[in-house]
């Protein structure tokens, strides 16, 4: 199965890290370019105008896009982060309804967090691994 994984790019390792295990279980697996090369990292910048231009002028949310239409499958690799366990950010949110659109499985390493669009995430119906990549069928 080809999958991309999604999540905050405050978790670029962990992304790298997960990326190896589904790889190792025979997935093809496509991570944000940020992961590679920190120039496209938005989550070393500090303010919200330099993670815009970083955004737009590496065209970070069109590309991922591409690899999530090029998929079987996205991972949300969601963290616990901002003292919300769990934590699905803006980008992530959008990467799943684009998965949702077009059809694709969406796989949640933890179960949906208690955010304002619970009930939106919950209507995509991601399937909760709780942690356990062997799950993924």
């Amino acid at each position: 199965m080809t999958i991309t994984i999604c999540g905050s790019m405050q978790f670029h390792e962990e992304m790298l890290e997960y990326k190896k295990k589904l790889e190792g279980m025979g997935h093809t697996v496509f991570v944000p370019k940020g992961v590679y090369d920190i120039t496209k990292n938005e989550s070393y910048k500090d303010t919200d105008e330099e993670k815009v231009l970083i955004k737009v002028e590496y065209d970070v949310i069109r590309d991922h896009f591409n690899f999530i239409q090029q998929s079987d499958a996205i991972l949300v690799l969601n963290f616990d982060k901002k003292g919300i366990a769990g934590y699905i950010g803006g980008n992530t949110f959008l990467e799943m309804g684009l998965a949702f659109w077009l059809g694709k499985k969406i796989f949640l390493l933890h179960p949906v967090p208690q955010m304002d669009y619970l009930t939106e995430m919950h209507a995509l119906q991601p399937v909760v691994l709780d942690g356990d990549l062997r799950k993924i069928v």
